[in-house]
């Protein structure tokens, strides 16, 4: 079974892969993996431009995780969504030293549910997982991904509501 593990940047993908690995299990971090496909540079975004369309079809399914930000673009068996209060993700990005810019274009991601709405527009409902990061460490959140791999918890999803934060912090 592949799972993958999406959100915006800063949502703790790697840090709750990570713990995941330490537990034994089978982990790929998307960025190791898109070397080929990167076609080019948006300096107005300060990114890398990937061909995701070609890089998803071309990805070779794991038994385990797949961690990272398109990560609900692949063939899944499972998606968590993880998500982050956008004050908080605010810290955290400034933190890694993100230009601003960039810091609120993911604030806005976040708080307009777009990781959420792309992953629930592409794969069944009854599979996906909505994971709030916000004051929770990577244990608690591995621990939660690995019920729901489990069948112990069930899916869930669209009781996050940041949108005030549309408002209040941008």
């Amino acid at each position: 079974m592949m799972c993958g593990i999406t959100g915006t940047p800063g949502t703790g993908k790697s840090m709750v892969a990570d713990e995941l690995s330490r537990r034994g299990h089978t982990v790929v971090h998307l960025v190791d993996t898109v070397r080929l496909y990167i076609i080019g540079e948006d300096e107005v975004r300060d990114t890398q431009v990937i061909d995701v369309d070609r890089w998803a079809r071309e990805f070779v399914p794991v038994d385990g995780f797949v961690e990272g930000h398109f990560a609900h673009l692949l063939s899944c068996d499972r998606v968590v969504v993880l998500r982050c209060r956008p004050d908080e993700l605010k810290k955290r990005l400034m933190k890694r030293k993100y230009p601003k810019k960039k810091v609120r274009e993911n604030m806005e991601a976040e708080a307009l549910d777009v990781c959420l709405i792309e992953t629930v527009e592409m794969h069944d409902p009854s599979r996906i997982l909505e994971l709030d990061t916000t004051g929770h460490d990577p244990p608690y959140c591995a621990d939660r991904i690995e019920l729901f791999v489990k069948n112990k918890i069930p899916a869930a999803f669209g009781t996050i509501d940041w949108s005030a934060f549309v408002e209040a912090e941008l």
